[in-house]
C-alpha cells in the first residue's frame, strides 16, 4: 500500500485502523474499541482492554523462542566496556529487580523516579516498574537537585532508583550527593532509594534509607507482569513549560504499546531481529520512546551508547557504533550530526556503512547544510521528522516502512495517520498552502499521545485545548505546501531547543532573578551553528549595585550551572540598563531574538521606548551578534 492509501485508510476508519495495529499487542484482555470520547475533549483510547508493557518488551519474545537474540547492546567508550544482554537475560533481570521493589512494598499506580546514566539497568528499571504496574518518571542525570526536588515533589515517588554517578569523557558527575540535596530540599520523601554503585565511584549509603542494586535483590521471589487498564499511565515524563514549573506529560500504557509498535515498522522499517539505535538519553522522550520501550516491544535489539558524537574518541564514534553492531535505523539530533560535521568537514573518517538503511532526524529543525553533509558522505536518505515529548512518537514523517516519499530538505515530511495537522490563524481558521501560522492538530489526537498532565488536568486543558477549540496547540509555528509537506519554522512560546533538549527560557529567568545583584532579566534563545539554539542573558542590575559587570555575569553563569545544569548550555549574559518592553509591561523577546539573530524586524507598534532597543542592539555587537 502506498502512505496516500495507509492514511486514507485511517481517515475513513480511525476506530478500525487502530483496533487492526493493536493486533501486534498481545493483550490479557482485547480492547473491544478503540477510542473513548466519553470525556470529549480529554480522549482516551483502548480503556477497556487490559494489558503488560513489560510483557510485550520482553516475554513475548522469549516465548516466541528468541531468548538467545541480543535485547540490548551497552557500548560506552566512556568507560571502554562494551556488554551484550540477551532476552532471556533481560527478563530474568528485570523480574528480580521487580521482585526486589515488590518485596519493599511498591506496587501498581504508586511512582518510581529514575535518576540514571546511559547503563542497561536504567532500561531495568524502567521495565521493573512497567512490570508491577508502578509509574516511573526518569529524570535526566545532567539536572541539578533543585530540579530534580521539584520533580520529587510533584510525583510523590515511594521509591527513587538512581546510580552513584555519570561518565563524562572528562570527569566523573557525582549523582549521589545531588539526589542527597534533592530529598533534603523537596517536601516529599521517598520511602527508600535503590543505588546502583558504579565501580568509578562508589557512593556512601544514607542508612535506613538507601540500599545497594545487587545487595536488595539477592533472594527475592522473581515478579510477574501485572496486567493494567488500557487507560493506566505508564510513566510521567517532565517536559520544560513556559512558567518555569516544568509539565508532567502522562503517557497512557495501551494507546503507548500500539502506536510505537505501529512506528517501528511503518516509519523505521524495523522489526523482530534488527538492530535499531537511537543516540539519545533516556532522559528524554526519545529515549523513553525509540532506546527503551519500541525497539523492544517489536523485537529489535536496542543500543544503549554512553559516549559522545566526538571525543569518544573522535568524530568517527557513531560510525564505529553502527558499523560493529550492524545497526539498520539510526536516529539522532542535527546538532549531533553538527558536531561531527565540524570536526570531520569533509566526511574523511565515514566508512562504508552497509548495513545503515536510513538516518533519521528529530528534536530541533535540521538545517539544509548539515542533512546535505550527511547525505552526501552517508549515502542513505536522511529523513528529517517531527515530534514532541508530548506525542511520544512522530506527528509527521516519511514513512520507509510503507512508501518513501521524496524528501523535502526542510521539511519533515507529511502527517502520519492519526494526525489530523491544520495551520490555523490567530483566529483559529486554516490557512492556505504555504501561509505561515500556528501548527494544530485536530482532535482527538492518536493514541499514546498525553491524555492529560500529572495532576494538572485545567493546565493540561489551558496549555494545549483552549486557545483553539477542538485542536491541539502544538505551541510551533509553520506552514504545509501544496504537496501536504509540513514546515516547522519556529516555537510560538519562550521555550527553547538547545541541541535538541527543551528548555525554558522562563525558567532560566527565575535563576538569574535569584543573584542579589540582579533586579531584572530576560533570556533568549539566539542561533549557534552546532546547537541550534544558545540561551543569552540580559541583566538588569540593581541601583547601586556598584559590582564589575564582568563578575555578575560570570556568578549568573555558575548560578544557572548549579540550579539548572550544564544542559542548559547557559555561557553568555550582559548587563544591560534597561529590558525594551510594550506598554503592558510585555518584555520583546521576539524582537530582541531577531536583532541578534540579524534578522528583519519592525519596530513594534506598543513598545513602550524605541530608544531602548539601539541599546540592546549595541550590547548585541559587543558580544559579537547583531552584526547588521
Amino acid at each position: 500500500m502506498t502512505y496516500a492509501q495507509v492514511y486514507g485508510q485511517w481517515q475513513a476508519d480511525p476506530e478500525g485502523f487502530w483496533l487492526q495495529a493493536a493486533g501486534g499487542i498481545d493483550w490479557v484482555t482485547k480492547p473491544t474499541r478503540a477510542l473513548n470520547d466519553s470525556r470529549a475533549p480529554l480522549y482516551e483510547w483502548f480503556t477497556d482492554a487490559t494489558v503488560n508493557t513489560c510483557w510485550n518488551a520482553v516475554d513475548r519474545h522469549v516465548i516466541a523462542g528468541r531468548g538467545k537474540q541480543p535485547a540490548i547492546i551497552h557500548d560506552s567508550p566512556v568507560t571502554g566496556t562494551k556488554h551484550v544482554i540477551t532476552y532471556a537475560e533481560l527478563q530474568d533481570r528485570v523480574a528480580r529487580l521487580a521482585g526486589a521493589l515488590r518485596a519493599k512494598g511498591i506496587q501498581k499506580g504508586d511512582r518510581v523516579i529514575i535518576y540514571m546514566p546511559m547503563v542497561p539497568e536504567a532500561l531495568e528499571a524502567m521495565l521493573a516498574c512497567a512490570r508491577l504496574g508502578a509509574i516511573h518518571s526518569v529524570v535526566f542525570g545532567g539536572f541539578a537537585a533543585s530540579e530534580l526536588a521539584v520533580r520529587i515533589d510533584d510525583c510523590t515517588p515511594k521509591a527513587i532508583i538512581a546510580a552513584s554517578c555519570g561518565i563524562e569523557p572528562a570527569r566523573v558527575v557525582h549523582y549521589k550527593p545531588l539526589l542527597d540535596a534533592a530529598i533534603d530540599m523537596a517536601t516529599h520523601k521517598p520511602a527508600f532509594c535503590v543505588i546502583f554503585q558504579r565501580e568509578q565511584e562508589v557512593a556512601k549509603l544514607t542508612e535506613g534509607r538507601d540500599v545497594a542494586w545487587h545487595e536488595f535483590q539477592y533472594g527475592v521471589q522473581p515478579a510477574d507482569c501485572v496486567p493494567v487498564e488500557g487507560n493506566h499511565p505508564a510513566y510521567i515524563l517532565y517536559t520544560s513549560g513556559t512558567t518555569g514549573a516544568p509539565k508532567g506529560v502522562v503517557r497512557p500504557t495501551a494507546g503507548h504499546l500500539v502506536a510505537v509498535n505501529w512506528t517501528m515498522r511503518a516509519i523505521y522499517n524495523c522489526g523482530a531481529g534488527d538492530v535499531f539505535w537511537a543516540a539519545s538519553d533516556v532522559g528524554w522522550v526519545v529515549g523513553h520512546s525509540y532506546i527503551c520501550y519500541a525497539p523492544l516491544i517489536a523485537g529489535c535489539t536496542t543500543i544503549v551508547y554512553e559516549g559522545k558524537p566526538v571525543g569518544t574518541p573522535d568524530a568517527a564514534a557513531f560510525w564505529r557504533v553502527i558499523a560493529e553492531h550492524k545497526v539498520k535505523s539510526f536516529f539522532t539530533a542535527p546538532t549531533a550530526l553538527r558536531a561531527i560535521k565540524r570536526d570531520d568537514p569533509e566526511g574523511k573518517l565515514v566508512p562504508h556503512l552497509p548495513s545503515l538503511q536510513a538516518l533519521y532526524l528529530a528534536g530541533e529543525r535540521a538545517d539544509p547544510d548539515t542533512i546535505h553533509w550527511a547525505q552526501r558522505h552517508l549515502k542513505v536518505p536522511v529523513i528529517d521528522h517531527w515530534w514532541q515529548t508530548e506525542t511520544g512518537y512522530a506527528i509527521a514523517a516519511n514513512p520507509l516502512g510503507i512508501e518513501a516519499l521524496p524528501v523535502k530538505i526542510g521539511s519533515p515530511s507529511v502527517a502520519m495517520p492519526g494526525y489530523d495537522v491544520q495551520v490555523l490563524d490567530e483566529g483559529g481558521h486554516p490557512v492556505s498552502p504555504g501561509t505561515l501560522g500556528a501548527i494544530a492538530i485536530k482532535l482527538p489526537l492518536p493514541p499514546g499521545t498525553l491524555p492529560t498532565l500529572w495532576n494538572a488536568e485545567e493546565r493540561f486543558i489551558k496549555s494545549y485545548l483552549a486557545h483553539f477549540p477542538g485542536y491541539y496547540e502544538t505551541g510551533d509555528a509553520g506552514y504545509v505546501d501544496a504537496d501536504g509537506y509540513l514546515y516547522i519554522m519556529a516555537r510560538t512560546d519562550d521555550v527553547i531547543n538547545v541541541a535538541g533538549h527543551r528548555l525554558s527560557t522562563g525558567a532560566m529567568e527565575e535563576v538569574l532573578a535569584g543573584h542579589k545583584d540582579v533586579a531584572e532579566c530576560a533570556v533568549i534563545g539566539v542561533a549557534d551553528d552546532l546547537k541550534g539554539q544558545s540561551p543569552l542573558g540580559f541583566l538588569c542590575l540593581n541601583k547601586g549595585a556598584g559590582r564589575d559587570h564582568a563578575e555578575v555575569v560570570k556568578e549568573c553563569v555558575a548560578l544557572m550551572r548549579e540550579k539548572i545544569g550544564p544542559v542548559a548550555d547557559f555561557k553568555r549574559a550582559v548587563v544591560v540598563d534597561r529590558l525594551p518592553k510594550t506598554r503592558s509591561g510585555k518584555i520583546l523577546r521576539g524582537t530582541m531574538v531577531k536583532i541578534a539573530d540579524n534578522q528583519p524586524w519592525k519596530m513594534p507598534a506598543t513598545i513602550d521606548d524605541p530608544a531602548i532597543l539601539d541599546e540592546i542592539t549595541q550590547a548585541l555587537k559587543s558580544l559579537g551578534l547583531a552584526r547588521g
